[in-house]
Protein backbone atom coordinates (compact mmCIF):
# COMPACT_ATOMS: atom_id res chain seq x y z
CA UNK A 1 0.00 0.00 0.00
CA UNK A 2 1.18 3.50 -0.76
CA UNK A 3 -0.13 6.70 0.76
CA UNK A 4 -0.57 9.67 -1.57
CA UNK A 5 -1.16 13.16 -0.22
CA UNK A 6 -4.10 15.00 -1.75
CA UNK A 7 -4.65 17.67 0.88
CA UNK A 8 -4.09 21.43 0.68
CA UNK A 9 -0.74 22.63 -0.66
CA UNK A 10 1.39 25.64 0.22
CA UNK A 11 3.80 26.73 -2.52
CA UNK A 12 6.63 28.54 -0.70
CA UNK A 13 8.53 29.78 -3.73
CA UNK A 14 7.24 31.52 -6.84
CA UNK A 15 7.45 34.90 -8.56
CA UNK A 16 5.09 37.49 -10.03
CA UNK A 17 6.04 40.41 -12.25
CA UNK A 18 4.72 43.17 -14.49
CA UNK A 19 7.35 43.99 -17.10
CA UNK A 20 5.66 47.28 -18.01
CA UNK A 21 6.94 48.66 -14.69
CA UNK A 22 10.56 48.38 -15.87
CA UNK A 23 11.72 47.11 -12.51
CA UNK A 24 13.32 43.76 -13.40
CA UNK A 25 16.68 44.45 -15.07
CA UNK A 26 17.57 40.78 -15.57
CA UNK A 27 14.35 40.18 -17.50
CA UNK A 28 14.61 43.47 -19.38
CA UNK A 29 18.15 42.61 -20.49
CA UNK A 30 17.03 39.19 -21.67
CA UNK A 31 14.10 40.68 -23.54
CA UNK A 32 16.50 42.90 -25.50
CA UNK A 33 19.16 40.35 -26.35
CA UNK A 34 17.36 37.03 -25.85
CA UNK A 35 19.94 36.30 -23.16
CA UNK A 36 20.48 32.86 -21.73
CA UNK A 37 21.16 31.95 -18.13
CA UNK A 38 21.85 28.74 -16.29
CA UNK A 39 18.19 27.96 -16.96
CA UNK A 40 18.65 28.22 -20.72
CA UNK A 41 16.76 30.73 -22.87
CA UNK A 42 14.40 32.98 -20.90
CA UNK A 43 12.31 33.80 -23.97
CA UNK A 44 9.19 31.85 -22.86
CA UNK A 45 8.86 33.81 -19.61
CA UNK A 46 9.54 37.29 -20.98
CA UNK A 47 5.94 38.33 -20.40
CA UNK A 48 3.86 39.58 -17.51
CA UNK A 49 3.14 36.93 -14.90
CA UNK A 50 0.39 37.81 -12.46
CA UNK A 51 -1.92 36.17 -9.95
CA UNK A 52 -4.30 34.92 -12.66
CA UNK A 53 -1.42 33.35 -14.58
CA UNK A 54 -0.21 31.54 -11.49
CA UNK A 55 -3.73 30.36 -10.64
CA UNK A 56 -4.11 28.97 -14.14
CA UNK A 57 -0.82 27.07 -13.95
CA UNK A 58 -1.51 25.70 -10.46
CA UNK A 59 -5.23 25.01 -10.95
CA UNK A 60 -4.98 21.23 -10.50
CA UNK A 61 -2.78 21.14 -7.39
CA UNK A 62 -4.99 22.39 -4.55
CA UNK A 63 -2.69 25.31 -3.71
CA UNK A 64 -4.28 27.25 -0.86
CA UNK A 65 -1.49 29.74 -0.13
CA UNK A 66 1.89 30.81 -1.48
CA UNK A 67 5.03 32.69 -0.57
CA UNK A 68 6.22 35.21 -3.13
CA UNK A 69 10.00 35.35 -3.33
CA UNK A 70 11.65 38.51 -4.62
CA UNK A 71 11.91 38.48 -8.40
CA UNK A 72 15.04 40.52 -9.00
CA UNK A 73 13.39 43.93 -8.52
CA UNK A 74 15.86 46.73 -9.16
CA UNK A 75 17.95 47.88 -6.19
CA UNK A 76 17.35 51.41 -7.41
CA UNK A 77 13.74 51.12 -6.23
CA UNK A 78 13.86 49.61 -2.73
CA UNK A 79 10.67 48.58 -0.89
CA UNK A 80 8.59 48.96 -4.04
CA UNK A 81 8.09 45.26 -4.76
CA UNK A 82 6.38 44.61 -1.41
CA UNK A 83 4.13 47.62 -1.94
CA UNK A 84 3.28 46.42 -5.44
CA UNK A 85 2.38 42.98 -4.13
CA UNK A 86 0.16 44.57 -1.52
CA UNK A 87 -1.92 46.12 -4.29
CA UNK A 88 -2.67 42.81 -6.00
CA UNK A 89 -5.75 40.66 -5.50
CA UNK A 90 -4.51 38.13 -2.98
CA UNK A 91 -7.94 36.80 -1.99
CA UNK A 92 -7.03 33.36 -3.35
CA UNK A 93 -4.06 33.05 -0.99
CA UNK A 94 -1.51 33.80 -3.72
CA UNK A 95 1.37 35.87 -2.29
CA UNK A 96 -0.02 35.52 1.24
CA UNK A 97 3.51 36.15 2.50
CA UNK A 98 6.62 37.69 0.90
CA UNK A 99 10.36 37.17 0.95
CA UNK A 100 11.62 40.65 0.08
CA UNK A 101 14.83 41.81 -1.58
CA UNK A 102 17.47 43.80 0.31
CA UNK A 103 21.15 43.98 -0.61
CA UNK A 104 22.72 43.21 2.75
CA UNK A 105 25.93 45.09 1.98
CA UNK A 106 24.04 48.25 1.10
CA UNK A 107 24.81 51.26 3.34
CA UNK A 108 21.06 51.48 3.87
CA UNK A 109 20.50 47.79 4.64
CA UNK A 110 19.47 48.21 8.29
CA UNK A 111 16.82 50.81 7.47
CA UNK A 112 15.46 48.82 4.53
CA UNK A 113 15.24 45.61 6.55
CA UNK A 114 13.42 47.43 9.34
CA UNK A 115 11.00 48.95 6.83
CA UNK A 116 10.28 45.56 5.25
CA UNK A 117 9.83 44.00 8.69
CA UNK A 118 7.16 46.59 9.50
CA UNK A 119 5.05 44.99 6.77
CA UNK A 120 3.25 42.03 8.40
CA UNK A 121 3.24 40.16 5.09
CA UNK A 122 7.05 40.18 4.85
CA UNK A 123 8.50 37.12 6.58
CA UNK A 124 11.96 36.94 5.08
CA UNK A 125 14.72 38.51 3.01
CA UNK A 126 16.70 37.17 0.07
CA UNK A 127 19.99 38.53 -1.24
CA UNK A 128 21.31 36.05 -3.80
CA UNK A 129 24.91 34.99 -3.28
CA UNK A 130 25.11 32.46 -6.16
CA UNK A 131 28.55 32.98 -7.68
CA UNK A 132 30.11 30.59 -10.18
CA UNK A 133 33.43 30.48 -11.99
CA UNK A 134 31.40 30.38 -15.20
CA UNK A 135 30.06 33.96 -15.54
CA UNK A 136 26.98 32.73 -17.42
CA UNK A 137 25.88 30.90 -14.26
CA UNK A 138 26.55 33.67 -11.75
CA UNK A 139 23.77 35.68 -10.14
CA UNK A 140 25.92 37.48 -7.56
CA UNK A 141 28.25 40.37 -8.47
CA UNK A 142 31.25 38.85 -6.70
CA UNK A 143 32.46 35.81 -4.79
CA UNK A 144 32.70 35.41 -1.01
CA UNK A 145 29.89 37.78 -0.12
CA UNK A 146 28.89 35.53 2.79
CA UNK A 147 32.29 36.11 4.41
CA UNK A 148 32.18 39.91 4.00
CA UNK A 149 31.85 41.63 7.41
CA UNK A 150 29.69 44.38 5.89
CA UNK A 151 27.31 41.83 4.33
CA UNK A 152 27.20 39.90 7.60
CA UNK A 153 26.35 43.08 9.50
CA UNK A 154 23.30 43.41 7.27
CA UNK A 155 22.37 39.80 7.88
CA UNK A 156 22.56 40.35 11.64
CA UNK A 157 19.59 42.70 11.35
CA UNK A 158 17.30 39.87 10.25
CA UNK A 159 17.18 37.99 13.54
CA UNK A 160 16.49 41.25 15.38
CA UNK A 161 13.30 41.53 13.35
CA UNK A 162 12.38 37.84 13.33
CA UNK A 163 12.94 37.40 9.59
CA UNK A 164 14.22 34.28 7.85
CA UNK A 165 16.93 34.41 5.20
CA UNK A 166 16.41 32.67 1.87
CA UNK A 167 19.84 31.41 0.83
CA UNK A 168 20.46 30.89 -2.87
CA UNK A 169 23.96 29.64 -3.75
CA UNK A 170 25.89 26.99 -5.65
CA UNK A 171 27.35 23.81 -4.17
CA UNK A 172 30.90 25.15 -4.39
CA UNK A 173 29.86 27.82 -1.86
CA UNK A 174 28.41 25.42 0.69
CA UNK A 175 31.57 25.39 2.81
CA UNK A 176 31.36 29.16 3.11
CA UNK A 177 27.64 28.84 3.89
CA UNK A 178 28.35 26.30 6.62
CA UNK A 179 30.55 28.82 8.39
CA UNK A 180 27.83 31.43 7.94
CA UNK A 181 24.94 29.46 9.42
CA UNK A 182 27.11 28.45 12.38
CA UNK A 183 28.03 32.10 12.96
CA UNK A 184 24.32 33.07 13.03
CA UNK A 185 22.61 30.33 15.07
CA UNK A 186 19.62 32.55 15.85
CA UNK A 187 18.85 33.12 12.14
CA UNK A 188 16.72 30.61 10.25
CA UNK A 189 18.14 29.95 6.77
CA UNK A 190 16.13 28.44 3.93
CA UNK A 191 18.30 26.94 1.23
CA UNK A 192 16.73 27.49 -2.20
CA UNK A 193 16.36 25.06 -5.10
CA UNK A 194 17.80 22.01 -3.41
CA UNK A 195 21.17 23.75 -3.24
CA UNK A 196 21.27 24.36 -7.03
CA UNK A 197 23.09 21.25 -8.37
CA UNK A 198 24.05 22.94 -11.63
CA UNK A 199 27.29 21.07 -12.37
CA UNK A 200 26.06 17.64 -13.39
CA UNK A 201 29.32 15.76 -13.86
CA UNK A 202 30.49 13.27 -11.24
CA UNK A 203 32.69 15.79 -9.44
CA UNK A 204 30.01 18.48 -9.39
CA UNK A 205 27.35 16.16 -8.00
CA UNK A 206 29.76 14.83 -5.36
CA UNK A 207 30.41 18.39 -4.18
CA UNK A 208 26.66 18.99 -4.04
CA UNK A 209 25.95 15.78 -2.11
CA UNK A 210 28.64 16.36 0.53
CA UNK A 211 27.82 20.07 0.92
CA UNK A 212 24.11 19.41 1.30
CA UNK A 213 24.82 16.69 3.86
CA UNK A 214 26.87 19.12 5.95
CA UNK A 215 24.25 21.88 5.82
CA UNK A 216 21.55 19.35 6.65
CA UNK A 217 23.21 18.74 10.01
CA UNK A 218 22.72 22.38 11.04
CA UNK A 219 19.48 22.88 13.00
CA UNK A 220 18.88 26.42 11.70
CA UNK A 221 18.77 25.43 8.02
CA UNK A 222 15.72 24.30 6.05
CA UNK A 223 15.50 23.29 2.41
CA UNK A 224 13.24 24.10 -0.51
CA UNK A 225 13.10 21.32 -3.07
CA UNK A 226 12.34 23.46 -6.08
CA UNK A 227 13.20 24.02 -9.74
CA UNK A 228 15.50 21.01 -10.03
CA UNK A 229 14.53 20.90 -13.71
CA UNK A 230 16.57 24.09 -14.22
CA UNK A 231 19.70 22.00 -13.71
CA UNK A 232 18.38 18.87 -15.43
CA UNK A 233 16.66 20.17 -18.55
CA UNK A 234 16.12 16.70 -20.02
CA UNK A 235 14.73 15.42 -16.74
CA UNK A 236 12.83 12.25 -16.13
CA UNK A 237 11.31 10.86 -12.98
CA UNK A 238 14.30 8.54 -12.79
CA UNK A 239 16.84 11.38 -13.08
CA UNK A 240 15.14 13.56 -10.46
CA UNK A 241 14.52 10.73 -8.01
CA UNK A 242 18.07 10.38 -6.55
CA UNK A 243 18.39 14.16 -6.20
CA UNK A 244 15.11 14.49 -4.29
CA UNK A 245 15.89 11.40 -2.23
CA UNK A 246 19.23 12.89 -1.18
CA UNK A 247 17.51 16.16 -0.25
CA UNK A 248 15.10 14.26 1.98
CA UNK A 249 17.84 12.09 3.45
CA UNK A 250 19.83 15.18 4.43
CA UNK A 251 17.00 17.31 5.84
CA UNK A 252 14.02 15.05 6.47
CA UNK A 253 10.43 16.10 5.75
CA UNK A 254 10.15 18.23 8.90
CA UNK A 255 12.84 20.60 7.56
CA UNK A 256 12.10 20.38 3.82
CA UNK A 257 9.33 21.67 1.60
CA UNK A 258 8.27 21.22 -2.01
CA UNK A 259 8.02 24.42 -4.07
CA UNK A 260 7.33 25.33 -7.70
CA UNK A 261 9.60 28.29 -8.56
CA UNK A 262 7.07 29.25 -11.21
CA UNK A 263 7.16 30.70 -13.77
CA UNK A 264 10.95 30.05 -14.00
CA UNK A 265 10.53 26.28 -13.64
CA UNK A 266 7.98 26.49 -16.44
CA UNK A 267 10.88 26.82 -18.86
CA UNK A 268 11.38 23.06 -18.54
CA UNK A 269 8.21 21.54 -17.04
CA UNK A 270 4.55 22.27 -16.40
CA UNK A 271 3.25 22.91 -12.89
CA UNK A 272 1.41 19.59 -12.98
CA UNK A 273 4.53 17.72 -14.09
CA UNK A 274 6.56 19.17 -11.23
CA UNK A 275 3.99 18.37 -8.58
CA UNK A 276 3.36 15.01 -10.17
CA UNK A 277 7.02 14.16 -9.55
CA UNK A 278 6.75 15.40 -5.96
CA UNK A 279 3.61 13.36 -5.27
CA UNK A 280 4.99 10.23 -6.89
CA UNK A 281 8.32 10.28 -5.08
CA UNK A 282 6.76 11.21 -1.72
CA UNK A 283 4.11 8.49 -1.87
CA UNK A 284 6.30 5.97 -0.04
CA UNK A 285 6.50 8.28 3.00
CA UNK A 286 3.95 8.43 5.79
CA UNK A 287 1.05 10.80 5.36
CA UNK A 288 2.38 13.02 8.15
CA UNK A 289 5.74 13.26 6.34
CA UNK A 290 4.03 14.13 3.07
CA UNK A 291 1.90 16.74 4.81
CA UNK A 292 5.10 18.31 6.14
CA UNK A 293 6.60 18.52 2.64
CA UNK A 294 3.50 19.93 0.97
CA UNK A 295 2.14 22.08 3.78
CA UNK A 296 3.42 22.08 7.36
CA UNK A 297 7.10 23.02 6.97
CA UNK A 298 6.24 25.99 4.77
CA UNK A 299 3.37 27.00 7.06
CA UNK A 300 5.68 27.12 10.06
CA UNK A 301 8.76 28.54 8.34
CA UNK A 302 6.97 31.47 6.73
CA UNK A 303 4.36 32.11 9.45
CA UNK A 304 1.40 31.61 7.13
CA UNK A 305 -0.81 30.83 10.14
CA UNK A 306 -3.06 28.36 8.32
CA UNK A 307 -4.90 25.59 10.14
CA UNK A 308 -3.33 22.17 9.73
CA UNK A 309 -5.21 19.98 7.22
CA UNK A 310 -7.21 17.07 8.56
CA UNK A 311 -6.37 13.66 7.15
CA UNK A 312 -9.01 12.55 4.67
CA UNK A 313 -9.85 8.98 3.75
CA UNK A 314 -9.52 9.92 0.12
CA UNK A 315 -5.79 10.39 0.63
CA UNK A 316 -5.25 6.65 0.93
CA UNK A 317 -4.55 4.87 -2.33
CA UNK A 318 -3.42 1.31 -2.90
Amino acid sequence: MTVRYSGPVIDPHHHLWDLSLGRHPWLEKARVNGGEMVYGSLAPILRDYGVADYCRDAANQNVVATVHVEAGWSDAHPLEESRWLGGLDRSTGIARRYVARVSLDSPDAARLIAAEADNPDVVGIRDIVSWHADPSKSFAPRAYRMADPVWRAGLAELSRHGLVFDLMLYPGQMGEALDLVRAFPETLFVLNHGGSPADRDETGMAIWRSGLRALGREPNVRLKISDLVAYDNDWTLESLSPVIEHCLDCFGPSRAMFASDFPVAGLHASFDEIYGVFRTLAASLSLDEQRALFFTTANETYRLELAEPVTAKGEMHV
